[in-house]
């Protein structure tokens, strides 16, 4: 007589989780996202994008995107098989609602005049960072006073001794020498930070960046980056920059030792520079300030460690620094000439190959 099979031994086995398609995917990102056709209609909306504009998918699709949404003002210089972005821009629904976004536009290459818009919500990334702002400048006093003590007292003491030895009638020749080169330390100093000071507009004007990066390359390879590789990657068709000649160069020598430095210790250590065209790239310099393209890009690269990972949020502000003998002031002063002259300068860490880069994005001469 068979013996009856036990119902433990032959559970039924879990159903099988099915792979997520491309729609469920594009359904659950948290970014608003439109995907828009070859005349320029929405053909998707994700969830995100509904509740961002608070209509619903099946109300937008096929409608032209602008019967949707305004797009930002100069949207219309945007050209056909190029990407387009802007920051922080206030759009308008069809609704009457307004946002704030980070607009990003892309275009499909396989598909043509097809498009993919995103929009990053800012008003949160704004709170944050006006608290950020206020710890940023915690931080820099504290940075500020940490440094002057360090930098200013040391100096200060060796001239007190100086000067009591010399009231005392001990006689050194050596003694004014001391104090003169600790006077013009200090000196030094407090010119380096006045630098941050200086308020008056830069001598902005047509410029061919190109003589530039030669003679930064070659005060380079002459001092700081003597035993260091420079390779140099150039969009040869690049128009002309509207900069400050002077301001420009001083950016690009700041640039070019900080790299030098973070390559000690590394072997075959690598320094590029590199420019290009970005079209459609449109960026506020700062808060309250108005929008501008800024398409001309200077790249200057190294493959070192880049940055420690606690800074990198606040490389740019005064007295952060992560070297020994630093100061923190060389980058800080890197932003304000770059915002001085209409532009940004932005950091990044690539992973393969391994590369530190300090991306300035500079206006085109008109």
């Amino acid at each position: 007589m068979a013996r009856p099979r036990s119902s433990l031994s032959h559970a039924p086995a879990p159903p099988a989780v099915a792979e997520p398609s491309y729609a469920d995917l594009f359904a659950a990102l948290p970014v608003a996202v439109l995907v828009l056709d070859a005349e320029g209609r929405i053909a998707h909306a994700n969830a995100a994008c509904e509740l961002l504009l608070n209509q619903s998918e099946t109300a937008m699709v096929g409608q032209p995107y602008a019967a949707v949404l305004l797009p930002p003002d100069d949207y219309s210089e945007r050209k056909d098989g190029h990407g387009f972005a802007v920051f922080d821009v206030e759009v308008e629904t069809n609704r009457g609602v307004r946002v704030r976004v980070d607009w990003l536009e892309a275009p499909l290459s396989e598909h043509g005049g097809w498009r993919i818009v995103t929009l990053h919500h800012a008003a949160q990334s704004r709170r944050m960072t006006q608290g950020a702002d206020r710890a940023a400048g915690a931080r820099a006093a504290i940075g500020a006073a940490a440094m002057l003590g360090h930098e200013i007292k040391n100096p200060l003491s060796g001239i007190r001794g100086a000067a009591q030895l010399l009231q005392s009638g001990e006689e050194d020749a050596g003694l004014t020498a001391l104090i003169t080169t600790e006077v013009d330390r200090i000196a030094a100093l407090i010119d380096r930070m006045q630098d941050f000071t200086d308020t008056r507009p830069l001598a902005l004007a047509p410029t061919n960046i190109y003589p530039l990066l030669d003679h930064a390359r070659r005060v380079a390879t002459a001092g700081f980056a003597r035993d260091i590789l420079i390779e140099e990657r150039f969009d040869p068709s690049l128009p002309s920059a509207m900069v400050d000649p002077d301001a420009l160069l001083q950016v690009l020598l700041n640039l070019m030792k900080n790299a030098s430095e973070a390559l000690a210790g590394v072997d075959e250590p690598r320094i590029i520079l590199a420019t290009a065209y970005r079209h459609g790239m449109s960026v506020s310099n700062g808060a309250g300030r108005p929008r501008q393209p800024l398409p001309i890009e200077l790249l200057v690269m190294d493959n070192g460690p880049g940055a420690p990972e606690d800074i990198i949020d606040h490389l740019f502000e005064p007295f952060v620094t992560s070297k020994p003998e630093g100061k923190g002031l060389g980058l800080p002063l890197v932003d304000k000439l770059a915002r001085d002259m209409g532009g940004i300068v932005q950091y990044s860490s690539e992973r393969e190959p391994a590369m530190t880069v300090f991306r300035l994005l500079l206006p085109r001469a008109a």
